[in-house]
């Protein structure tokens, strides 16, 4: 996808505000999720008994709906479609503004006490901003992916490609694209070709930074997710009526 100089410009500019932005009650929420699931394992027999599945949204800042209410984050709008469908799963948003995958792979330890089926990753953005080496982004990535799976083997796995602009060089940006592409090959999960397709570079469906979705971008995302997500949700759904 074209991004327009407007957009790289606005980009590299709010760098720092991208990594200094964070989201509060998404975090909060979580937390206290985990301490009542520790506090009342009979809770999460409960759900484990209705057959209830757990969708975790693992990203940054566009996972965690920065500068929006939690219910107009694209991962709430997955939930409301999954909800008007009767699917049995529960989705679980932990996004985290200003994440890299090399703080994403500190973090997830912790979010894997609680049980995952479908593990939707979507992190890479501020390391591009940062120049980070793709190598180093690649092999975090696949640590965090390798977490996931060696604690939860039947886990389903979506990974969130992602782009940048060609400011740090054409070869960067290229090397930065193919992270994803590479690792949805080596490891054999679903990919999300280009998260903020249809919403990068367009200033109507972006707040006023450039970068962050307005609620109506959100809802262009949670489209370009679900296109990925649905037939996985929908197969696990059939599987599960079989058993």
């Amino acid at each position: 996808m074209k991004i327009e100089n407007s957009f790289l410009t606005i980009c590299l500019a709010s760098i720092m505000v991208i990594s200094g932005c964070g989201n509060v009650n998404t975090a909060d929420q979580l937390e206290a999720e985990q301490e009542t699931r520790i506090e009342n394992p009979r809770t999460e027999a409960a759900n484990t008994e209705s057959g209830t599945k757990t969708i975790l949204f693992f990203g940054n800042s566009l996972t965690a709906g920065y500068g929006l209410e939690p219910e107009q984050a694209f991962p709430a709008l997955i939930q409301q479609r999954i909800d008007s469908m009767n699917l049995s799963y529960k989705v679980i948003n932990a996004g985290v503004s200003g994440e890299t995958t090399s703080g994403g792979k500190s973090r997830i330890d912790w979010l894997l006490k609680q049980p995952v089926d479908v593990f939707v990753l979507e992190l890479g953005a501020n390391d591009g901003l940062r120049g980070v080496s793709t190598e180093e982004s690649y092999n975090n990535l696949k640590a965090i992916i390798g977490k996931v799976r060696a604690k939860y083997p039947d886990v389903k796995v979506v990974l969130a490609g992602m782009q940048i602009p060609p400011s740090m060089g054409q070869q960067y940006a290229q090397d930065f694209r193919e992270i994803y592409t590479r690792i949805a090959e080596e490891e054999n999960v679903a990919l999300i070709p280009f998260l903020l397709e249809g919403v990068a570079g367009n200033s109507e469906l972006n707040q006023g930074d450039g970068i962050h979705p307005t609620e109506e971008g959100q809802k262009i995302l949670a489209e370009n997710v679900w296109d990925t997500l649905e037939p996985i949700v929908q197969e696990e759904e059939v599987q599960e009526e079989e058993v």
